[in-house]
């Protein structure tokens, strides 16, 4: 896959990106009969950005942005609650996500595979950021 060049003024050398790719969970999703009796398949996919010089100075997991306590947080939430808009959704894993003080930046795109005829899927994505020159 070729990397595409980054413009260096749209580029901040002091943030760290993690990407949580296709995280599939079933949750209950819509306003049919059959999707509110239902659980569905959502595909999730998150970009999140942090100050990661103190990760990257100390090597100590306390430095870091607990990627694995973000998505254990996210699976709890969407498997354990009921949506009827992908868009709600969507809004409730970017807050969830946005609650670690530690987050500049995120970027949460939801997927409902099969949601339309002829198509692999639907999806919403919501944006989040904090003003990055506040000291976190």
């Amino acid at each position: 896959m070729p990397l595409h060049a980054i413009d260096d003024q749209h580029f901040d050398h002091d943030l760290a990106t993690i990407r949580i790719k296709n995280l599939r969970l079933r949750t209950y999703i819509g306003i049919k009969e059959e999707e509110i009796q239902n659980r569905q398949d959502v595909v999730i996919n998150a970009v999140i950005r942090y100050h990661a010089d103190k990760a990257v100075a100390f090597n100590h997991i306390e430095q870091a942005l607990n990627y694995r306590t973000i998505t254990k947080q996210v699976i709890a939430h969407v498997e354990g609650n009921r949506f009827l808009l992908l868009e709600r959704m969507t809004r409730e894993v970017l807050d969830l996500v946005m609650a670690h003080e530690q987050v500049l930046t995120a970027q949460v795109e939801i997927d409902k595979p099969h949601a339309l005829r002829f198509a692999d899927s639907v999806s919403i994505t919501l944006s989040a950021s904090r003003d990055p020159r506040r000291p976190v």
